[in-house]
């Protein structure tokens, strides 16, 4: 008797191994494909969604830093030097952006690296 035991091998046309073969395929296809694209377009969808509140955001609180740099200032900052409240509102504003961009950590699609 031999050591190795072996099994009677189904005999499978062409026809079936070229089915299996296409099937595999696919699978193989629709599981690198469609499950990348789906994280794809929740990713975009949920970085669209946040950069729109925060856009919205930024405007109204630039209108509001404005807003009460010009009650703050009183007469005191009219005529020539009127610039001087877009000033303060843009350095507020642009704190404000270098804040937000230092608190992004993720630049890739993929969730482990």
């Amino acid at each position: 008797m031999n050591d190795k035991t072996t099994f009677p091998r189904r005999k499978s046309s062409t026809t079936d191994q070229v089915t299996d073969v296409v099937d595999s395929v696919k699978a193989y296809a629709l599981q690198e494909t469609i499950g990348p694209l789906k994280g794809a377009v929740r990713w975009l969808a949920m970085g669209s969604l946040a950069a729109l509140s925060l856009g919205l955001a930024m405007v109204f609180g630039a209108m509001a830093v404005l807003r009460f740099s010009q009650d703050m200032g009183g007469t005191a900052l009219d005529g020539s030097w009127s610039f001087l409240h877009y000033f303060i509102t843009l350095v507020v504003m642009s704190l404000l952006v270098w804040l937000t961009f230092s608190r992004i950590s993720q630049r890739s699609l993929a969730r482990g690296e």
